[in-house]
């Protein structure tokens, strides 16, 4: 068979690859395995691990909003050396007694966001409030002169991503979004492999997360002394329209649109960041978006199903593909969540906290017989084709047909949100790259907004990866 000519994409992957394949970077991708193979990733060191800090090195955290990422976020940021909890921040009086019972009664506790931001002592404020606050306070943080973790999707409207990009220049702010998947060493080594060219051309991204329980839905559990008196409901609601005390909308926010941006912003943002890590890529074109209320209706207005389909243009990084999203709420068969880069070569497969990555060679003969139209024609011409088949490929090798694969996972207790903290204190210490910055956000954030508009309006929705709006 002619050799396909290598285009320029793949030329442009394989010159990447060369100064990371001479330093060592892929020692587990020379050779194709005929077995799967388990391979522990190391971690590796980080300037903000691996070193004593004076006391003037201490970097002080405000946290504002501490629902349930707030704490995750709090526990991963208090794992860089000389980080210290100094402040916290919520609108139910329940969490911050709860905060000072975890991490002492020498935390500062308030309802009031702004007496943190108005604090010398704190060099790094938290965002993780509810969607429709992200761009107000973290506008507000950037001007206090304070570095930025901002929890996913950076923004609930894509002109506000603007406004926080514009902000992150004017004030020259640290500014971090906080899909901690692109700090992962899984993806880190997903990364190295598609740009060794190991699965070939990428021709279609699948993703997958289903669930199946009422805390998977979002249905979380409501405090039994939330009221007027210990929610300060009012401030909750901020520019939105003003209802009557709720504690359901103010503890299962996320099934409103009001104050959230349901599946495709708090889960296809995830999908988009990672993606975009691993291939280098600036977004989607197209984006078109279906789904419903199949089962949790509970009084949100939010689709429990949506799937999405996207496409990519050609890139310097990547031909073009489609992605295939699909988050299902009610999966009777139970939830499983996978992210599967299909290739013409190969796949990478993301599972839990696993990278798989599967080859099945093709055949350098084309074959016959079979399911094939061999068998249509007149006996003669059968007989004419072998022996013709045979004449043309009788000095082609036989090509090995035995799948390889490899599954990489990380040492036990890996938490990739623990590095993506690390990196933001790098960052504020040492002056070190945001890995995902404002701009990076709202790369990830504006699909997954575009798959809102898409359904709610049910059209297309063209999006400019490089204005970063609707086209």
């Amino acid at each position: 068979m002619p050799q396909k000519k290598k285009s320029s994409r793949r030329d442009f992957l394989k010159d990447v690859a060369q100064g990371s394949l001479a330093a060592g970077a892929f020692p587990f991708i020379a050779t194709r395995r005929p077995s799967q193979e388990r391979v522990i990733l190391p971690r590796d060191p980080h300037p903000d691990r691996d070193k004593r800090f004076a006391a003037n090195d201490t970097v002080r955290l405000g946290v504002i909003g501490t629902g349930i990422i707030g704490f995750y976020n709090i526990r991963s940021a208090l794992t860089v050396p000389g980080v210290e909890l100094a402040a916290v921040c919520d609108l139910y009086d329940g969490r911050l007694k709860r905060a000072r019972e975890l991490f002492g009664q020498d935390v500062v506790a308030t309802r009031d966001y702004r007496e943190i931001l108005g604090r010398d002592d704190i060099d790094v404020v938290l965002i993780a409030t509810p969607d429709h606050w992200h761009d107000i306070i973290s506008i507000d943080a950037m001007k206090a002169g304070k570095a930025v973790y901002c929890e996913k999707p950076m923004v609930q409207e894509v002109a506000e991503g603007h406004r926080v990009i514009q902000a992150e220049k004017q004030y020259n702010a640290k500014f971090q979004v906080g899909s901690q998947g692109v700090s992962s060493i899984v993806m880190k080594k997903a990364q190295d492999l598609y740009r060794a060219g190991d699965i070939g051309d990428l021709i279609l991204v699948e993703a997958t997360n289903d669930r199946h329980s009422s805390l998977g839905a979002w249905q979380y559990s409501i405090p039994p002394d939330a009221s007027p008196q210990t929610v300060d409901f009012d401030t909750f609601l901020g520019d939105t329209q003003k209802v009557p005390f709720d504690p359901i909308r103010f503890f299962r926010w996320r099934n409103y649109q009001a104050y959230g941006t349901g599946i495709a912003g708090d889960l296809f943002v995830h999908l988009f960041s990672w993606l975009h890590w691993v291939i280098g890529s600036d977004g989607p074109t197209r984006v078109y978006a279906s789904g419903g209320l199949r089962y949790w209706k509970d009084g949100r207005d939010v689709p429990d199903v949506l799937t999405c389909v996207v496409d990519y243009p050609q890139a310097a990084t990547h031909a073009p593909f489609n992605l295939q999203i699909r988050v299902n709420f009610v999966a009777g068969g139970g939830g499983r969540n996978s992210l599967k880069l299909v290739g013409s070569e190969g796949t990478l497969t993301f599972a839990g906290d696993t990278l798989t990555v599967s080859h099945t060679p093709f055949s350098a003969k084309p074959g016959y017989g079979g399911y094939d139209s061999l068998s249509t024609f007149p006996k003669d011409a059968q007989d004419e084709f072998v022996r013709q088949y045979h004449l043309r490929y009788y000095d082609v090798p036989p090509s090995i047909t035995e799948p390889s694969e490899i599954v990489y996972s990380p040492p036990d207790g890996y938490d990739d949100r623990d590095d993506h903290w690390a990196n933001l204190i790098a960052a504020v210490r040492d002056g070190k790259a945001i890995i995902e910055d404002a701009t990076y956000g709202l790369k990830a954030a504006g699909p997954s907004l575009a798959a809102n508009e898409s359904h709610f309006t049910n059209r297309i929705v063209t999006w400019d990866p490089r204005k970063l709006a609707y086209a």
